[in-house]
């Protein structure tokens, strides 16, 4: 039989869970509704728009939203057929491909940013108090480092917001 969480742990993960699934589902949701374009729509015009030249190559890409390769694959091809995206051959070596922003992903990314941040603030962050947002700052980055491999102890020295 496997073991069970402290009463403690369990109901903060079922917390977590439950909390993250819904604000995941609200910010979603008022995407679509605000902007017509789901979360990760979102997400890929805001990693081409702060990326150097608004072009990442596919592998950096689907490493930074954490998808698979066939899923990134279709994520592009929906955004190009909306003229959102462009797929060029990579100027090093040709033999890759990069996702490109082009100028109506650019106009779109613009025109929902300020309703996404809205939602942001409004499910999340204005509920939050400047401590408690250093502390998910800390928790995330360093959760995050772990799961993908990076050494934890640059995180250890990286300053959180409001801490000085």
């Amino acid at each position: 039989m496997t073991e069970s969480l402290e009463p403690d742990r369990r109901t903060a993960w079922r917390a977590y869970i439950e909390a993250s699934q819904r604000l995941f589902t609200r910010l979603e949701d008022d995407l679509r509704v605000d902007s017509a374009m789901s979360f990760a729509d979102y997400h890929v015009l805001v990693l081409l728009a702060e990326a150097p030249g608004q072009r990442l190559r596919m592998g950096e890409l689907a490493g930074r939203l954490v998808f698979s390769p066939s899923r990134l694959t279709y994520q592009i091809s929906s955004m190009q057929r909306r003229g959102l995206v462009t797929r060029a051959p990579c100027p090093d070596d040709g033999r890759g491909n990069e996702a490109v922003l082009t100028a109506a992903g650019l106009l779109t990314l613009r025109e929902a940013a300020p309703h996404h941040l809205h939602s942001v603030r409004t499910h999340l962050l204005d509920d939050l108090d400047d401590a408690e947002v250093a502390c998910l700052y800390r928790i995330f980055t360093r959760l995050g480092r772990r799961l993908t491999g990076v050494d934890d102890t640059a995180a250890a020295h990286t300053t959180a917001p409001g801490d000085s």
